[in-house]
């Protein structure tokens, strides 16, 4: 298993924007085979911070997501409404 956090610094006046078009990614990747779990989430104490938190059976099923034709059309567009580079982190379960 593995898990994929993604947080979004996002322009002030962006936000909805971004909420509104992450909808069709959320929607599309919950359909894939090997995807567990998948939601943005926004910060309780910063609106603009919005965090894509993911779950995948494996590494090849997270692969197989990146190259999927919703990921290679939302992301990019997500990535322009953000104020500075995005991070990403990938954990194991070790307990």
């Amino acid at each position: 298993m593995i898990n994929v956090v993604a947080k979004h610094f996002v322009k002030e006046d962006k936000v909805a924007e971004f909420i509104e078009k992450a909808k069709k990614l959320v929607e599309c990747t919950l359909k894939e085979e090997g995807c567990i779990k998948y939601g943005l989430f926004q910060d309780e104490n910063n609106p603009a911070i919005l965090t894509i938190i993911e779950e995948w059976e494996n590494k090849s099923a997270l692969d197989r997501h990146m190259k999927t034709e919703h990921f290679l059309s939302i992301v990019p567009v997500l990535g322009a409404l953000d104020e500075k580079p995005k991070e990403i982190n990938l954990y194991k379960k070790v307990v």
